[in-house]
């Protein structure tokens, strides 16, 4: 049973990621700093022991990460700890420029202090993963974007995590760290903080209120569910070959118009308004998202090379994430407390 320190695993991909890994019987400790995106609550029903442990705390805290390394002895690490919202990055890209580039730094280079003191199989076999994202290479006009491809960030959010995997390859080309990058589309599902696309538009059309689509919403997102993005990153953890970067695509692209239009009508279905009109009539066209790439699109051969794939399609996982939602009231309530999701911001103002 290998033991993975997985970083920001109380957020929406870690906490099911998280999950995927115990339920294939790595034991997991999950560093987690707890910022608004992160919480407990995504962990219920994890119980601490010998396999799974949770600890409070940052990727940057020197001291807390060598004492981990220390007493757990990981064969990998597997970095998911980040700040993720494209519009939060434009409003204050303070904070993505201290996480996703200062503080990976730190875990890093403790990283291959750690990997330096192994010996035999056990440094041969570790490995360095960071989960990041399609929009390092920027818009795509045609085709798809391969792993080679020149790096063309346009938010905040985007050009901090592509400086990370630019990093993280630095560590690999120059101190032989054996790493590992998976570039994944824009992930869906259950826990996932309700001020993304799909989550936002649940809770703002069962609460009455408008739904916002930026500019003309014909943006094009290529959307992969969260249990296919953690089988992906888990895959490529396993079989992929260290010093390369993996894309982890749904291969399901579609209009962010187009989406809010047929979640609305599987709300229509599910959890009809009182008064019989659709859902849709409360879209809202609104001032466009500074800088709004067009379109994200991804080859995902390599990781298909591995042997992975996509298991769950649109329709399906757009259904099951919208019934978890209406089911998990109490957990958008309890999340969202202390930050308000729901209001606009990153205009630039």
């Amino acid at each position: 049973m290998n033991t993975i320190i997985v970083t920001g695993g109380a957020g929406f991909i870690g906490s099911n990621l998280v999950r995927h890994l115990l339920n294939n019987n790595y034991r997991v400790i999950n560093l987690d700093l707890l910022t608004y995106a992160g919480s407990l609550e995504n962990l219920v029903g994890l119980v601490e022991g010998d396999k799974y442990r949770f600890v409070h705390g940052s990727i940057g805290n020197k001291k807390l990460v060598e004492s981990l390394l220390e007493e757990h002895k990981p064969d990998a690490i597997i970095n998911v700890a980040a700040e993720t919202h494209v519009d939060r990055s434009i409003d204050d890209p303070d904070i993505f420029i201290d996480t996703n580039i200062v503080g990976l730094h730190t875990l890093l280079r403790l990283a291959r202090y750690y990997w330096s003191s192994l010996e035999g199989e056990k440094q041969a076999g570790f490995r360095f993963l960071q989960v990041s994202t399609d929009e390092v290479y920027g818009s795509v006009v045609a085709g798809h974007s391969k792993e080679d491809d020149a790096f063309r960030a346009n938010s905040p959010y985007a050009a901090a995590k592509a400086s990370g995997d630019l990093l993280v390859r630095s560590y690999n080309k120059t101190y032989n760290l054996p790493t590992l990058i998976t570039n994944g589309s824009n992930t869906y599902g259950p826990n996932q903080f309700p001020e993304k696309l799909i989550p936002l538009t649940i809770l703002k059309a069962i609460g009455g209120a408008a739904l916002p689509i930026y500019g003309d919403g014909k943006n094009v997102r290529d959307w992969l569910f969260v249990e296919d993005h953690c089988r992906g990153i888990a895959h490529v953890l396993k079989s992929g070959e260290a010093g390369k970067n993996y894309n982890i695509g749904g291969s399901d692209e579609r209009t962010n118009i187009d989406v809010v239009s047929y979640l609305c009508s599987v709300l229509d279905r599910l959890s009809p308004r009182a008064d019989g009109l659709l859902y849709e009539k409360q879209i809202e066209y609104v001032a466009d998202r500074p800088g709004h790439d067009f379109r994200y699109a991804l080859d995902t051969t390599r990781a298909q090379g591995l042997g992975w794939q996509t298991k769950t399609n649109f329709t399906d996982g757009l259904e099951k994430t919208v019934k978890w939602y209406l089911e998990n009231q109490e957990w958008c309530r309890s999340v969202a407390a202390n930050n308000d999701p729901l209001s606009r911001i990153g205009l630039a103002k």
